[in-house]
């Protein structure tokens, strides 16, 4: 006999489906004017409305939006995009709006759900019905690195960096520019059947550019886009370096490299690269800083007091009291690089370098053998 609890177990992921299709259901009877929500006018042209889509979907996605209320309005976004970017469905609704899509859709057996129905929209939730679906299919254009420079100064602080990034993106009419060829793969690669000899057929993969997606051909002359598949982009990134972030992390704007047709966009990753500023005392390793301080032979030998300036522009004092040995280590607890995640800051310890006198008068020599107590050996030191 099967328990309940196992029942309950194994129904539990269905369950989670039926209440998502559930919200998104919701979501779409109750979505407010599409080019509203999108911040566009009516009359926008596609490579606005994927721009208005790009900066929205990226302002509400899940996983980088956990206000209550953020996935219905992504699932809202994303709807939207699909209706206004297929010209069938966007034709409907600019005639009869919300309902007559609904009727249209339903005649077509889509169920409101855009192009690759419900799939597309819990594809952004993790979700994978299998299957081979488009998604699936999809490859990924190359992620792109690109290296920024900041100071220790900046890493210790946190700061915000504005930035343009120049990609290449579709044109905006390039699927009137794609033809059905079924010797297509995938992007790049064409398999083509060669019969070899009576009742023998070799199956032959060359290299094709003109191979975008899988049983999809790209016209080179396609007056759709005149200037080939992609064109320049300008679009303007804002870059918040967290307080402790490490030489090498990267920071990470999903799907914003370039596009190709047929392929999801890649990652843009900008790596930190520390460089020295002038003025620079401290250096780092890890969580911890490490600066070298000289000191005269007299403040050696008697105790001193020394003030630091520290990366955020405050002082603080460091007090020796003693004899202090010659590369001598002090530690300062909580005066390092700040941690992640609010744990507080690392130590910085201190290397004491004692600065010697290169030579002594006579009156000096006999001064110190006095006061340390000095034999009566040769004069030079």
């Amino acid at each position: 006999m099967i328990s309940l609890a196992y029942a309950s177990r194994r129904l539990r992921p269905f369950l989670l489906l039926l209440s998502f299709l559930s919200l998104f259901v919701d979501v779409i009877r109750a979505a407010e004017d599409f080019y509203k929500l999108l911040g566009i006018r009516r009359d926008a042209s596609q490579k606005e409305i994927k721009k208005a889509y790009r900066a929205k979907s990226l302002e509400y996605h899940p996983d980088k939006n956990k206000n209550e209320g953020a996935a219905e309005k992504f699932a809202e976004i994303a709807y939207a995009y699909e209706v206004l970017t297929d010209d069938d469905k966007k034709a409907v609704y600019d005639r009869h709006g919300e309902d007559g899509l609904k009727q249209h859709e339903q005649r077509q057996g889509q169920g409101g759900a855009g192009h690759g129905g419900f799939e597309d929209i819990f594809s952004h939730f993790g979700f994978n019905f299998g299957g081979g679906g488009r998604r699936q299919r999809e490859q990924t254009t190359p992620n792109v690195d690109v290296p920024l420079r900041v100071t220790l100064k900046q890493l210790y602080l946190g700061d915000t960096i504005e930035v343009q990034y120049v990609r290449q993106t579709l044109c905006v009419n390039w699927q009137e520019c794609m033809r059905a060829n079924q010797e297509c793969q995938g992007p790049g690669v064409k398999v083509r059947m060669q019969q070899i000899a009576p009742g023998f057929v070799q199956q032959v993969q060359q290299r094709d550019d003109r191979c975008v997606a899988h049983g999809k051909m790209w016209s080179p002359n396609c007056r759709a886009c005149q200037g080939g598949q992609t064109q320049s982009e300008t679009i303007d990134l804002t870059i918040d370096l967290a307080r402790g972030m490490s030489n090498g992390e990267p920071i990470t704007f999903e799907g914003v490299s370039d596009e190709k047709p047929g392929m999801n966009p890649g990652d843009l990753n900008f790596i930190i690269v520390q460089v020295p500023a002038e003025g620079d005392i401290y250096h780092r390793d890890g969580d911890h800083l490490y600066v070298t301080v000289e000191i005269p032979l007299v403040d050696a030998l008697t105790g001193f007091v020394h003030e630091f300036v520290h990366l955020d522009g405050h002082k603080f004092k460091v007090e020796v009291s003693g004899v202090t040995e010659c590369d001598h280590v002090m530690r300062v607890t909580g005066k390092g690089m700040p941690r992640r995640g609010n744990r507080g800051f690392g130590d910085l310890f201190i290397t004491f370098d004692v600065d010697f006198p290169t030579s002594l008068t006579e009156d000096q020599r006999s001064g110190i053998r006095k006061i340390l107590g000095g034999g009566s050996g040769s004069d030079e030191l």
